[in-house]
């Protein structure tokens, strides 16, 4: 029992009661306190101007009325409450007027008090205490007036009773209202504490519902369900980056192994061998060198991709889009000189703010895509424009609001296209449509990811759509100078 109330003493809800319930009591005690020292202080000052004006005519040297005859077997009986006691110039008390048998009490008073001044003297019987005026006659002796002060004091106890009675009823309606009030108000506190709860035993899709963004606990709600979202966010974005972090550490060490253990092979075999033909010692040494040549091409991949995500390694300067495509498609028709490579371009220049031999990276790397992964002899389009992103398509690189004037370069194939499975990774490293281990056409998997990054490092981003053709469409975007 007591511990469950030291618990519940704790809780807000209890703290708040508590504080509320003690604010009200205190409240109620100090105004008890002042009612019964103005109402003492009240009534006190009505005896002490009865007392005055009962002395006038003594004060006047005027005598009240006579007593009325005594009855036989009965003492004198005044319907007064006064008591008058009568002093000699010598100061003895020689009469007292107003006890009677059923009310004998009358002021302790031996001498009499100072006169013209009202002070309190105790009972002689015991009972309540009296109001005591002295006043002194022409003829040197001296009266002096008393009123009880009974009344007062069973008047001031009957109000104490009524305020214990009233407070201790307030307290217990305001203690029940307070309890039901902190209870209902902090509902909202106690659906956020399970739902947090829920969230901490692994429910991350958990949230807080019905929240009035016009209260405090609602306001409160609709942070936390925003925080909560971004944290889930953030872990799930942490989760996919160890995930893609142990499959392209995986990859890597797989891509790493092939041309070492191709070297290694070819080591082994020329030492195996006893008297290696001068034909045989060049093929070796040939097919070493080529491993060893796309070896270092991936670690200079994979050193530019850590750089990129490391730290903006570009220099921008404003640059026109369409020299540098006409280039990369020159480039390409030397290169193939069979396929068709339309280059379309507008009439007037499309500049930008980019790195020029980073973009012409970016380009040969699509161009070359396009020449590898198509049949031999499918068109190719370049095409350079102004114009906007797009939401209904694959995408990688930094985010950009559809709609946004950009300048971009297309390039369109004449291919089998990407099937949207693979479409939503072709942008990741080492991903490759084909999972074969063979690479026979020397790719490595990481020219569209080092492209996503380098156009990311110019604020853009690298888009994935098909065309009416069948193929595959691959436009690079960046923000206009």
């Amino acid at each position: 029992m007591l511990t469950g109330m030291r618990r519940f003493a704790r809780t807000l809800r209890g703290r708040l009661l508590l504080v509320l319930i003690g604010a009200t009591v205190a409240g109620l005690v100090a105004m008890g306190f002042a009612s019964q020292l103005l109402l003492r202080n009240s009534l006190m000052d009505k005896l002490d101007g009865r007392l005055h004006e009962m002395s006038r005519p003594w004060v006047d040297d005027r005598h009240p009325p006579p007593m009325p005859d005594e009855k036989p077997g009965r003492g004198p009986n005044l319907p007064t409450d006064f008591r008058a006691l009568f002093f000699t110039a010598d100061g003895e008390l020689w009469k007292v007027i107003g006890p009677t048998e059923t009310d004998p009490g009358k002021p302790m008073l031996r001498h009499p008090g100072p006169e013209g001044r009202v002070i309190t003297v105790p009972d002689g019987s015991g009972g309540a205490d009296w109001r005591v005026l002295t006043e002194t006659r022409s003829d040197g002796e001296s009266v002096s007036l008393a009123l009880s002060t009974g009344d007062v004091d069973l008047t001031l106890q009957w109000l104490l009773i009524i305020e214990l009675v009233v407070g201790a009823i307030v307290v217990a309606v305001l203690a029940v209202v307070s309890m039901v009030t902190v209870r209902l108000g902090l509902r909202p506190l106690t659906r956020i504490e399970h739902t947090a709860h829920a969230i901490a035993t692994g429910e991350l899709d958990r949230r807080i519902a019905d929240q009035d963004p016009s209260t405090e606990t609602g306001r409160l709600g609709a942070a936390l369900n925003t925080m909560l979202g971004r944290l889930v966010a953030a872990l799930q974005q942490s989760e996919q980056s160890e995930h893609r972090l142990r499959r392209f550490v995986a990859d890597a060490s797989h891509e790493l192994r092939t041309p070492l253990t191709s070297i290694r092979g070819f080591a082994e075999l020329y030492r195996r061998s006893e008297s290696p033909g001068e034909q045989d010692v060049r093929l070796m040494m040939s097919r070493i060198e080529s491993e060893a040549v796309r070896m270092g091409d991936l670690v200079e991949d994979l050193l530019l991709l850590a750089r990129l995500d490391r730290e903006r390694t570009i220099d921008l300067v404003d640059l026109d889009l369409v020299p540098l495509a006409r280039d990369v498609a020159g480039d390409a028709r030397v290169r193939d000189t069979g396929r068709e490579i339309e280059l379309v371009v507008p009439r007037r220049s499309v500049r930008v703010l980019g790195d020029g031999p980073r973009l012409r990276q970016v380009l040969t790397n699509l161009m070359t895509n396009a020449l590898v992964h198509t049949t031999p002899g499918a068109p190719v389009r370049v095409e350079v424009e102004h114009g906007a992103a797009r939401d209904d398509v694959f995408a990688a690189g930094a985010a950009i609001e559809p709609g946004t004037p950009m300048g971009v370069v297309s390039l369109s194939d004449g291919g089998p296209g990407i099937p949207p499975e693979h479409a939503r990774r072709i942008f990741d490293r080492f991903y490759r449509v084909d999972d074969g281990r063979e690479r026979s056409e020397g790719g490595t998997g990481l020219g569209l990811a080092i492209t996503a990054a380098i156009a990311e490092a110019h604020n853009g981003r690298v888009e994935l759509t098909a065309n009416p053709a069948g193929g595959s469409t691959f436009r690079l975007l960046i923000p206009l100078s």
